[in-house]
């Protein structure tokens, strides 16, 4: 015997409460999230370069704390690069063994295939070398059909053949052609 599906024990008003607390639980985890990134990205900015004060400062001051900061620009900007590099080197390096992995298991990975237009003796050159001399005409070797050629009736004028089957005579030509 077939059994009745199972109803649930949470009804539908307390499963939409403790949707509605779930929502808000990740809304408030969320928002949380936000504020530690902000103050996280704070700190970095104010531990790799504290707030600037430019008020008071004389014009050679002000050219000295701007070639310390395109210093600063630099020595990031090399870091970043760096950073670029080995990610990019370990991403290669992520391939290389994920593709020995494969080859260990036995699955071999199959490269696309490129579309390439080549004329049969082009190719047969390319796989047998210079062994054919000759070009091979496939086409040659194809079996012919000859078709029948259909009879046509001769077109004349309609005329002619209305005059010719007036009457009786005609009537018996059409009888006779019938047979």
């Amino acid at each position: 015997m077939a059994e009745a599906p199972r109803k649930s024990k949470i009804t539908a008003s307390r499963r939409l409460a403790l949707k509605t607390k779930l929502l808000k639980t990740a809304g408030m985890m969320l928002e949380r999230e936000k504020e530690e990134k902000k103050l996280e990205r704070e700190t970095t900015l104010n531990k790799t370069l504290p707030p600037l004060q430019m008020s008071g400062l004389s014009m050679e001051d002000l050219q000295a704390l701007c070639k310390e900061l395109h210093h600063k620009i630099d020595v990031v900007d090399e870091e970043r690069y760096d950073l670029e590099v080995k990610v990019v080197k370990n991403n290669k390096e992520i391939e290389n063994l994920s593709q020995k992995i494969f080859d260990l298991k036995g699955k071999m990975k199959r490269p696309a295939l490129k579309r390439v237009k080549i004329s049969a003796d082009a190719m047969l050159k390319a796989l047998l070398g210079s062994k054919v001399k000759e070009s091979v005409d496939f086409k040659a070797n194809l079996k012919t059909v000859k078709k029948e050629e259909e009879k046509k009736e001769e077109v004349t004028d309609w005329r002619k053949n209305v005059e010719a089957m007036a009457g009786m005579e005609g009537r018996k030509k059409l009888f006779d052609a019938g047979q």
